[in-house]
């Protein structure tokens, strides 16, 4: 199994997943023709794209979606509530399957768990993808953590963990005190701390690959999330990646 991204950050969001003959696309907050130059960099093509699954409504996740699936003819998956809050951004997408928040569901090769997560949104999930014998987990898009998201991620042999911001950095800043209380809320996005200190508690004896993600431009540094996760895991920064917003990072193979 293996993953890559087209990019991380709140101008837009979206995670490529393999397996086998599957290839499964998480997200697509990029225009049409953005994703489809993304693509082309991880040497893919939306027509060997076997489906989509989204995580929550928000326009950094779903913004070029619909376009894509209907151009393309690709299955959609997302929650109920997801689909409720915003019918028209899933409008004349032929093939939508509503998903559970707690039931594994498959795509091809690709083994996919949905788990409920803390954040501003109708019905947000993340997801744990597996081809059987490996696991890929994504935590991105949450205000704080929960005992089920933590045994959820346990074990996992690749984690994408959300280090939004730098806790100083957000409060000193500029954004309005109504976002920044939106933004560090137990319903907005992950800190480099709490995003540490999720990672303190989890198994990580398979752990192969590591990446920070969804970084904001303004509230964040590279470094900063960086030296937050070696923390953790007690490592050397080599062993950590960063997804960015322009240009995700390139295919990981988990082993």
């Amino acid at each position: 199994m293996r993953f890559a991204s087209l990019g991380s950050g709140s101008e837009g969001n979206a995670l490529l997943v393999a397996a086998g003959q599957t290839q499964v696309l998480m997200d697509c907050g990029f225009g049409l023709q953005d994703t489809l130059s993304r693509l082309a960099r991880l040497g893919v093509s939306a027509e060997q794209l076997s489906g989509i699954v989204v995580t929550h409504e928000h326009g950094d996740h779903i913004g070029g979606l619909a376009r894509l699936a209907r151009k393309f003819d690709l299955p959609v998956w997302l929650t109920h509530g997801t689909l409720r809050s915003r019918p028209k951004a899933f409008a004349n997408i032929a093939r939508l399957h509503e998903i559970s928040p707690h039931h594994t569901f498959a795509i091809g090769d690709i083994e996919i768990l949905p788990y409920p997560v803390p954040h501003d949104a109708a019905e947000p999930v993340q997801f744990v993808f597996s081809d059987g014998a490996r696991r890929l987990g994504v935590l991105t898009d949450t205000g704080c953590s929960t005992a089920h998201i933590e045994a959820t991620l346990n074990g996992c042999h690749a984690l994408v963990l959300e280090c939004n911001h730098d806790s100083g950095m957000l409060m000193n800043g500029d954004y309005p005190y109504s976002l920044k209380r939106r933004v560090g809320g137990r319903f907005g996005h992950l800190n480099n701390q709490d995003a540490a200190g999720i990672l303190g508690r989890l198994d990580v004896s398979r752990l192969q690959h590591l990446i920070a993600a969804h970084l904001s431009r303004k509230n964040n540094t590279a470094s900063l999330a960086v030296q937050a996760l070696c923390g953790a895991l007690n490592c050397e920064a080599s062993r950590i990646s960063v997804a960015t917003q322009d240009e995700g990072f390139y295919w990981r193979e988990i082993v």
